[in-house]
């Protein structure tokens, strides 16, 4: 058995304040060094911690560990500010890279439904992994984060729009999920896998938003998942 967050345990998935930290450049992640990498779509990702601190996209497992305790990359010197951002947070990070995402339809981003194996190799009774997302660059209000209990029933899915800075965790073990990305440039985000502990919970609960708040501003195109309490 692992610890997992009560938090995320009705819907799979929260949906936090917007960043309000510190500006980060959108030079930052535009002058990362990107490695041809598919996942979820024509994209490619910029690791900016990996398992051994090498340029690599690979699963931590590859080098007989869990998804946890990442090293960073060279890339740590070219964005600052998102290697800030992790580290303020405080938690046990494992992964942690910058995704950039082309344009598609909505049939072809539906393809590209997935679930990740973030728990391979972590041993029970330690946290189990989720990843957060930080919005950086989109269309905002038309790219749309697609998440599914079951990958063929679109009676079990959640729709939500997204905007530069925007938060969110989600427990990908467990959703299907995937971006339609309309366009017309590519989207960015930083995306960090987290183990679950008090500090990523405490995180969390700091800066969740209510359901009705997200309805209120139309964050939430669709949901067919149970409503969270506040």
């Amino acid at each position: 058995m692992h610890y997992k967050l009560d938090i995320l345990a009705e819907k799979g998935y929260v949906i936090l304040g917007d960043y309000d930290g510190p500006s980060i450049s959108s030079d930052e992640w535009e002058s990362l060094e990107y490695m041809d990498w598919k996942s979820g779509g024509d994209t490619n990702f910029a690791p900016l911690a990996s398992a051994t601190g090498a340029m690599d996209c690979r699963g931590f497992w590859d080098h007989g560990k869990p998804d946890k305790y990442g090293i960073w990359t060279r890339n740590r010197h070219t964005a600052p500010g998102l290697v800030r951002y992790v580290e303020e947070i405080g938690g046990n990070y494992g992964r942690v890279r910058v995704i950039k995402l082309n344009p598609s339809d909505e049939a072809a981003a539906l393809r590209q439904l997935h679930r990740d194996d973030n728990n391979r190799l972590n041993p029970d009774g330690s946290g189990w992994v989720v990843r957060s997302w930080l919005e950086l660059d989109d269309s905002p209000g038309r790219s749309m984060f697609i998440l599914r209990e079951d990958r063929d029933d679109p009676a079990t899915e959640t729709r939500i729009r997204l905007h530069p800075g925007m938060q969110i965790v989600i427990d990908t073990e467990r959703l299907w999920h995937v971006v339609w990305h309309p366009g017309p440039r590519p989207r960015y985000a930083l995306i960090t896998s987290w183990e679950s502990d008090k500090v990523l919970g405490d995180w969390i609960a700091l800066h969740a938003v209510s359901d009705q708040q997200l309805v209120h501003a139309g964050t939430l195109a669709r949901t067919s998942l149970p409503a969270a309490g506040g």
